[in-house]
């Protein structure tokens, strides 16, 4: 009788990728989630006798082993075990025989190598497949109960990213894109790229079976600073050399790009861009995760829960000490348990690939308990400090003296952190606001209980006092409130309007003076050019309130808006015999409107039209106009499209062509760019049919 030997294998591609929730990857390769069966049906050149019994190993890793889990030899078995590898003959026709594989809910995730070896013959190469973690599985860390969850936040392709200012919050949309062609492979090339794959690469993917591990190994890698990862961070507001942030749609162009260049860092990204890049990444493994975007967002450089603004004398913003507050921060949330802290810590997990302070050597953040951010358990891993100060940390302002380098408190703030905190609403493009999941009701007694808790917790550590030092000036009441009001539509292009309202709050009158300054400044108010600047005296008689309006004109604000949009104003007021009053105002100027209309119903495999308009609304011509379009299935990579310049108030239509490959409901994403507007945004909701 002839040796036995292995002709064929039939992966059962479209049966296991139904099965397993992975038939959307665009890849050949068998892609499975743990703690569920596979089939697979082996051919050979003859009938397996009764005796010849087939034996498996499964192997991830340059360094596979018994010992590290990420090696498993199992032999065929009449019933599958939950807790380890094993095999069950599923049935033999002729000379083919089927096989339903089971891979415990807890194996390292990664591409495997499958063999196998009959009684009767030596060991035999089958091919690889891919291994992910499995929500759908109630033994994996990462299962997701919810059905309407887990279709959002692992199989959803496109997404909401919410931006702006607390005044004024906007929202575009983002193709992450984590199962389209080549994404996979990148995802998984990005663990071997890490600085502990590099270091110790067998215990690395052994530690893969464990998404808190792997959570924070990716969010070290999607920025650049420390191991050429995926997209370098540049909050300059100069963008030359690479892209803005602003002009990315999503997550597939970036993650190609990296890879085609070698696996050297794409230019540029911001916060956004760091946590959309993510959000695909671990998508795509499986972990299911969101976006959330926070206004008012801290940035606390010395882990005391107080954040310190600094002004000079003529109300210009100063950054000293390093401390700031972002007018938005975006980062991740990713649902697993957590079994190092125990299981009241389990759900969402805050993860953060924004390169802003070291944690542990290398820019890396979290996972971070969302229940011990709002508890207050700043004590436990990983990161929570700097979290906790980003939603609920205390507002400190002072007004500093270069000439005497002297400081001097001006008011303290209990309130204003931690505003609006967003992410997009189960199948649909709504913001939902979420700020109660993270710290309780502001201003309430159990808000500041949990406040004192954290700052008793760090100062334990940290050697400062749990309480913090009141200055004398915070307890006087100042004399006088201001505001800045909005006079008419805050729009490039347009004169920025506005009043300073101040009111006399006592029954005096009062003589102040107001240094007012505005400057063009990115989104985390760093402040870029100074773009105008006045002052004012005068007299506020007992309980008067009084408009000084104000005037920033487009022509002196035009050269140094960044591709933010961002103007912040503010007033340093002075009140004779009285306390000096800061009043701020950050201000989001709008990009004019894209009109995208689709031409037709789409169907699959079948051309349809798109026209995109755009209507220069200035009065001076606009260069260099760019049209980018993408969209997950109805395109392959990005379109980009040159245009003729515009005339003052012309309109140019700009007509392309998608190709859908995919039936269901798709995004079309649009991003106009010129000399005088970046990142002008649309999308189109497309239903695809067959």
């Amino acid at each position: 009788m002839a040796d036995l030997k292995l002709t064929n294998i039939n992966w059962q591609l479209e049966a296991n990728g139904s099965a397993h929730h992975t038939d959307e990857y665009a890849s050949k390769e068998l892609i499975v989630r743990r703690g569920q069966p596979f089939s697979i049906m082996l051919n050979y050149n003859r009938t397996l006798k009764p005796e010849e019994s087939l034996t498996f190993t499964a192997e991830t890793g340059p360094k596979p082993s018994l010992q590290a889990k990420t090696q498993a030899v199992f032999s065929i078995s009449s019933t599958a075990s939950n807790g380890t590898w094993s095999a069950v003959q599923q049935s033999t026709e002729s000379s083919s025989v089927t096989i339903s594989i089971y891979c415990p809910a807890n194996a390292a995730i990664g591409r495997y190598k499958l063999s196998v070896q009959p009684t009767s013959a030596s060991r035999t190469p089958v091919g690889t497949f891919v291994l992910l973690y499995n929500p759908w599985s109630q033994g994996d860390d990462v299962f997701m109960p919810n059905n309407a969850e887990r279709q959002e936040y692992v199989m959803e392709e496109f997404g909401m990213v919410f931006t702006g200012n607390a005044n004024r919050i906007n929202s575009s949309g983002w193709n992450y894109g984590q199962f389209q062609k080549g994404i996979l492979d990148i995802c998984l090339a990005s663990l071997d790229k890490s600085l502990n794959y590099r270091r110790d690469p067998a215990t690395d993917v052994s530690r893969r079976n464990d998404p808190k591990y792997v959570g924070r190994v990716l969010s070290a890698m999607i920025n650049s600073n420390d191991d050429n990862g995926v997209v370098m961070g540049n909050w300059s507001g100069n963008y030359s050399g690479g892209a803005s942030p602003s002009s990315w749609n999503g997550s597939v162009e970036i993650l190609r790009k990296w890879k085609a260049a070698g696996f050297k860092p794409v230019k540029y990204g911001q916060c956004w861009v760091f946590a959309s890049v993510l959000t695909t990444v671990l998508r795509c493994l499986g972990i299911p995760t969101r976006m959330i975007s926070n206004f008012n967002s801290a940035h606390d450089t010395d882990k005391n829960l107080s954040v310190d603004e600094y002004y000079d004398e003529s109300g210009n913003p100063l950054r000293m000490g390093g401390d700031s507050v972002w007018n938005f921060h975006v980062w991740n949330e990713s649902w697993f348990t957590r079994k190092d802290l125990g299981s009241s810590y389990n759900g969402w997990q805050i993860l953060d690939a924004t390169p802003q302070e070291r944690s542990a050597g290398i820019f890396q953040c979290g996972p971070a308990s969302l229940t011990a951010i709002k508890e207050g358990d700043v004590d436990l891993d990983y990161d929570a400090p700097f979290i906790f100060a980003e939603v609920n940390a205390d507002r400190i302002t002072w007004r500093y003296n270069p000439t005497t380098r002297e400081t001097k408190p001006i008011s303290s703030d209990t309130m204003s952190i931690g505003k609006f905190t967003s992410t997009k609403a189960v199948g649909s493009y709504a913001r939902v606001d979420v700020t109660n999941d993270y710290k309780y009701e502001e201003g309430s007694q159990k808000e500041r209980e949990v406040y004192q808790k954290a700052r008793t917790k760090l100062g334990r550590v940290y050697g400062f006092a749990a309480t913090a030092e009141r200055h004398p000036e915070f307890d006087q009441k100042p004399d006088i409130s201001g505001t800045f009001k909005v006079d008419g539509a805050l729009e490039i292009g347009k004169d920025v309007r506005l009043s300073l309202v101040l009111r006399n709050l006592t029954s005096e009158a009062k003589d102040i003076k107001a240094n007012m300054t505005a400057w063009s400044i990115v989104y985390t108010r760093k402040p870029i050019h100074e773009v105008w600047k006045d002052s004012l005296s005068a007299t506020l008689a007992s309980e008067e309130e009084k408009r000084f309006p104000i005037k920033i004109a487009y022509a002196e604000y035009q050269q140094h808006l960044t591709s933010d949009n961002m103007l912040r104003v503010t007033a340093l007021c002075q009140v004779e015999g009285g306390i000096e009053v800061v009043v701020e105002r950050n201000i989001v100027l709008e990009n004019p409107q894209l009109v995208m209309q689709v031409v037709g119903d789409a169907k699959v495999n079948e051309p349809v039209n798109v026209e995109v308009i755009f209507t220069n609304p200035l009065d001076q011509e606009v260069k260099d106009c760019t049209l980018q379009a993408e969209g997950s299935d109805l395109l392959k990579g990005k379109l980009k499209i040159e245009m003729p310049p515009l005339k003052p108030k012309q309109s140019s239509k700009v007509p392309f062509e998608i190709f859908p490959t995919k039936t269901g409901t798709k995004q079309l994403l649009v991003n106009f760019s010129s000399d005088k507007f970046t990142g002008v945004k649309a999308f189109e909701t497309i239903n695809v049919a067959n």
